[in-house]
């Protein structure tokens, strides 16, 4: 028997997820209007270490409009660089959501909505929307976080997360602030593909004859583990942010001999540096 798979994807892009890590770098003290523009730039745009064929960076501003301090919108044009594209817009990534926390627990709940040019190749375009949500548990000790998510595009997958995470904040003189949250996170979700196979089937005592037999797969599978370090320093009005991670990615569709239908991923390093500045 003879087995060839042909992966439909529907990928996040890793943009959508750090636009949730912004709010919580970002919320505002009081419930009022606030604006803010921030500047990013991705050393290795991934979907929990699946890459394009270019291992593609990418450079994305960020504009970001609080109602008050649970509710915001954003959005962000993303521009795409590899070896062959020096500069080039994919598309811009917008999202809504709501988010509250005190002292013990935080909860976030945002939809995404991109749109993507139809000549871009990032993994991630085939996605038409997503809806997820987050909540942590909050102690000095360690945090804990557990988020689920529903991807939309032309099949709907499903996904889930759990995290720990340790926050260390040091406050100088005035009103600058450095903090530091090393994180260790686990994702899961839904994978669906076509197999294609071929079945020898015989009648009595003719010879057998080969039949192409096409079925739709769709499996819950552990996609990645991923360990980052995030590090902002606030003074005033301004942000700087530094976030290294190193991603693992779990359960890679493949195709013996066929690289151009299999998922392309690697254990990897990269980085995202930005600024932010409130308006």
């Amino acid at each position: 028997m003879k087995i060839t798979r042909h992966f439909t994807t529907t990928a996040l892009a890793l943009i959508c997820g750090f636009l949730a890590i912004a709010q919580e770098e970002s919320q505002p003290a009081k419930d009022k209007i606030e604006v803010k523009a921030g500047v990013y730039y991705n050393t290795g745009l991934n979907y929990y270490g699946r890459t394009d064929s270019l291992r593609s960076s990418g450079f994305f501003p960020l504009l970001e409009f609080w109602v008050n301090s649970k509710f915001y919108m954003n959005a962000a044009p993303v521009f795409v660089m590899n070896s062959e594209t020096p500069f080039d817009y994919a598309g811009t990534v917008t999202s809504i959501g709501y988010r509250t926390s005190d002292t013990r627990s935080a909860f976030n709940i945002y939809f995404v909505k991109p749109f993507y040019e139809k000549s871009s190749q990032l993994v991630q375009s085939a996605l038409k929307g997503q809806a997820a949500a987050s909540y942590s548990w909050l102690n000095k000790i360690l945090n804990i976080t557990a988020g689920g998510d529903v991807k939309f595009s032309d099949k709907t997958d499903f996904g889930v997360s759990g995290g720990i995470d340790h926050l260390i904040r040091k406050e100088w003189g005035g009103p600058a602030v450095f903090v530091i949250d090393p994180m260790a996170t686990i994702n899961a979700g839904t994978q669906q593909f076509t197999k294609t196979y071929y079945k020898q089937s015989s009648f009595l005592f003719f010879p057998g004859v080969d039949q192409t037999v096409t079925e739709k797969v769709s499996n819950f599978n552990i996609l990645s583990y991923e360990f980052s370090m995030a590090m902002v320093y606030a003074k005033g009005k301004m942000q700087l942010i530094f976030t290294p991670a190193y991603v693992i990615p779990q359960n890679l569709v493949t195709v013996a001999n066929r690289p151009d239908l299999s998922e392309r991923g690697r254990n990897m390093f990269y980085a995202t540096l930005g600024a932010k500045i409130i308006l």
